[in-house]
């Protein structure tokens, strides 16, 4: 799996949000929620969405249960954050390093894919976990459930010291 470092730009987002675990998923309902009023949503940055991870702490990993809660976005770009439709959130991501993999495939071996990047990228590479929102950037390409469908992983990073 081959990965690229990239520095991001701060990201003006409008989406909705859901507190879950994986163990109590919620993505499903979180995203149909917001495709079902996406079209509110007057100021949009290109038709790329984002599925956006908030870890509470920075340990989230280190500790990891499926229990542990965390809130998960579904989101568009935005120019900005007037005129918010009813039912939506402002959210920023903040600029950063980012690693960035491409995942092909259907959503069953996205697990697999986070797993190589959690315990054999990451540990063997010369950067450490950051504590900013994770996402996978969903383009033209990213058809739900098609083994063929492309995404974007970005796992947000920092040098080692």
């Amino acid at each position: 799996m081959q990965v690229n470092i990239k520095e991001l730009a701060q990201k003006s987002l409008i989406g909705k949000s859901v507190q879950m675990s994986l163990a109590n998923n919620k993505t499903f309902e979180v995203w149909q929620s917001f495709m079902r009023e996406k079209s509110k949503i007057k100021n949009q940055v290109g038709t790329d969405l984002y599925s956006i991870q908030v870890y509470p702490t920075k340990d989230y990993f280190k500790k990891f249960n499926p229990q542990n809660q965390f809130t998960k976005w579904a989101a568009i770009e935005v120019t900005n954050h007037h005129n918010i439709p009813e039912g939506f959130l402002a959210f920023l991501i903040p600029a950063g390093a980012y690693a960035v993999f491409k995942h092909k495939g259907a959503t069953n071996t996205f697990q697999r894919n986070l797993n190589y990047i959690f315990t054999e990228w990451l540990p063997q590479s010369s950067y450490l976990l950051d504590h900013r929102p994770h996402f996978e950037l969903l383009g033209n390409n990213y058809k739900n459930g098609d083994p063929n469908s492309e995404e974007e992983v970005w796992i947000p990073i920092c040098k080692t010291l």
